[in-house]
């Protein structure tokens, strides 16, 4: 997403491409982060599934106010190009970036350390 919005910003592709390329990839990140949650809980993960909540509740939160369209999607190619909602969206991207790499080395280790005390 943040590739994407560097190119919206920088005038290197037109915003009905990029909406149209970035539409579909949102239900399954939203379906993905959720599957997960639900494994978290299945195998009683409560620390990991507390941590996720915040975003799981933000993006239900987006998608319900996401604005007026057609088909499944955040992005709306006539409002992307707007100053606010570029930086906002481009924003977003950055932090779920670094939740998204930050939970990857938490599993990870969280991994690392079931295989290791387990001998």
């Amino acid at each position: 997403h943040i590739i994407a919005f560097d190119e919206l910003k920088t005038d290197y592709k037109n915003p009905i491409d990029q909406c149209a390329s970035l539409n579909p990839l949102v239900l399954p990140e939203y379906i993905l982060h959720l599957l997960f949650n639900v494994l978290f809980v299945f195998a009683g993960e409560w620390f990991s599934l507390v941590l996720n909540v915040p975003l799981i509740a933000y993006h239900v939160h987006r998608y319900i106010n996401r604005p007026v369209m057609s088909g499944p999607g955040l992005y709306d190619p006539t409002s992307i190009m707007n100053a606010d909602t570029l930086n906002k969206c481009q924003r977003e991207g950055w932090i779920k970036l670094a939740f998204y790499l930050l939970a990857f080395f938490y599993y990870l280790y969280g991994m690392i350390y079931s295989l290791i005390s387990n001998n």
